[in-house]
């Protein structure tokens, strides 16, 4: 792992996903997680203080990468809901069968190295009536827009550690047998369309 990639890269995407339009975009989704949740991507724990200690039982957070986890400490120790921090990929989960009640998946499809697998893996821990939370930035429709993602994505993978702007969010989700319950598709405000295509929504197993 290079100097960049383990201290550069890390901080750099953390500031940009701390942002306040990105904060704002959480709290509109991490608050309705409940019961035992899986959050993929745990990272630096942006998400921690959106969850309502009132719903949620347990956050068990998996991230694979020390350097992202090592950022989040502190808000890791002051966690306002019950935390245990998993150090694995999404594509090994180790964790029960049917074992979980809402899968959180913010700005992480776009850097796990196999996002079909990963999608597999929260499909096999996710109880029957379980949903999953998402969030992610990818693909745009528009085919000007994702001409220039395909373009920019070897430099943009580089320098933002891993992550990918040419996701198909949706399209992932239900080749690995969810269906999406609801959903929105839009551009981030303020943001570059190559990079600022999102998408919001519920899905549960199909």
């Amino acid at each position: 792992m290079s100097l960049y990639s383990r201290y550069i890269g890390p901080k750099i995407v953390s500031c940009l996903c701390a942002m306040d339009d990105i904060a704002a975009e959480r709290e509109r989704v991490i608050p309705l997680a409940c019961g035992v949740v899986l959050e993929i991507g745990m990272g630096p724990g942006l998400n921690l203080q959106f969850y309502n200690p009132l719903n949620v039982t347990k956050v068990i957070g998996v991230d694979p990468n020390d350097a992202f986890l090592h950022l989040g400490e502190t808000r890791h120790r002051n966690s306002p809901v019950p935390l245990e921090i998993v150090r694995a990929p999404a594509e090994a989960l180790p964790l029960r069968d049917v074992s979980i009640d809402t899968a959180v998946i913010t700005y992480t499809l776009c850097s796990v190295d196999d996002p079909e697998q990963a999608l597999k893996e929260i499909r096999r821990v996710l109880k029957p009536e379980g949903r999953v939370l998402f969030l992610e930035h990818g693909l745009s429709p528009e085919e000007d827009v994702a001409r220039w993602q395909y373009r920019l994505n070897p430099i943009w993978r580089s320098l933002a550690v891993g992550c990918n702007l040419t996701r198909p969010v949706a399209k992932l989700l239900q080749q690995a047998g969810f269906s999406i319950q609801d959903m929105e598709e839009y551009y981030l405000g303020g943001a570059p369309r190559v990079i600022g295509f999102h998408c919001r929504g519920i899905a549960q197993a199909g």
